[in-house]
């Protein structure tokens, strides 16, 4: 059995604490880049999803970001997903990436809009890890208005579902999906306890960090980035990492991917216990006999009133 870290960090265009883009230096931004790097580099993961990354923006320095953190941690495999593009003399090109110890054998990217700034949206990758494929989904939704959070759901679900449906993927459990969500999971009208709902509704989904706060990293109060975990998953561990180098902390994730490489479950593999994150205390979740591959639906829907 496969023991995994996943860390999810949306990293703020490298900016660090300030408060307005485009008003830190590309030195400063590098100098941030790298504290970074050793802060992946102490947490040793497997994978990295990152959001708010830039390839090459003018108010980050113009230089890419991706790149920059490679040089200097031990994760040889990387993929980009650009969400916004914009030429000219006020150029930008940023989104969603990927960090990984093991080889990236595919990857998609999905806009949600066609904005030329600000527009979020995920990135689709599988990653060959002991010889399995493992889907993870990097999301990052939008920040201020719960409709378009609800609409971009729509658009996630449905783009697994026909991916399921023509079965594109070698995968052997269901997608982890992961990200900034901008939205507590303990509101339940809200994005993130939506999503678990629809996902429940065909896996046994649990969702990570079950406490904590991610926002603002300084003094947070809001825990707004999740990773969701499929069964397969066994023996759960999470954490926010204290970190003041971008205006969210990250999310650690430790798991056992307790499949055989046939696709079915380990010998007396369970989902084990989950630690709540900064609590100290386990809660048990029930073993799965057989955990499916994605069936998927379209229609998170939003709500009456939304």
């Amino acid at each position: 059995m496969q023991r995994i870290r996943l860390v999810t960090f949306n990293i703020a265009h490298g900016r660090g604490l300030m408060p307005i883009q485009g008003m830190t230096s590309a030195r400063k931004i590098r100098m941030n880049l790298r504290k970074i790097a050793r802060l992946l580099t102490e947490l040793k993961p497997d994978v990295v999803a990152l959001q708010e990354i830039d390839e090459c923006s003018r108010w980050a320095g113009n230089f890419d970001h991706l790149d920059y953190l490679r040089s200097f941690v031990d994760l040889p495999h990387a993929v980009f997903g650009i969400n916004n593009r914009r030429k000219g003399l006020l150029n930008l090109s940023y989104g969603n990436a990927f960090l990984s110890k093991h080889p990236i054998t595919a990857s998609e990217t999905v806009v949600f809009g066609q904005s030329q700034v600000g527009e979020k949206g995920f990135l689709f990758a599988e990653f060959d890890i002991g010889g399995l494929c493992v889907p993870i989904v990097n999301l990052h939704l939008h920040y201020g208005s719960r409709r378009h959070r609800f609409r971009q759901l729509d658009r996630l679900l449905a783009y697994l579902k026909e991916q399921s449906r023509d079965k594109r993927t070698a995968a052997i459990l269901s997608p982890i999906i992961c990200g900034d969500f901008n939205n507590q999971g303990t509101h339940r009208e809200d994005a993130t306890s939506s999503l678990l709902s629809h996902l429940f509704d065909y896996d046994d989904y649990v969702l990570h960090p079950q406490s904590g706060r991610t926002f603002p990293s300084p003094f947070p109060s809001r825990l707004l980035d999740f990773v969701f975990l499929p069964p397969g998953c066994a023996d759960v561990e999470s954490e926010v990492v204290k970190s003041l180098l971008s205006d969210h902390r990250p999310v650690r994730v430790d798991f056992t991917l307790g499949l055989t490489r046939s696709g079915l479950p380990a010998a007396g593999d369970g989902r084990g216990d989950a630690t709540e994150a900064g609590t100290g205390r386990r809660h048990s979740v029930p073993p799965r006999a057989s955990p499916p591959l994605w069936s998927g639906r379209s229609g998170a829907g939003v709500p009456p009133g939304a």
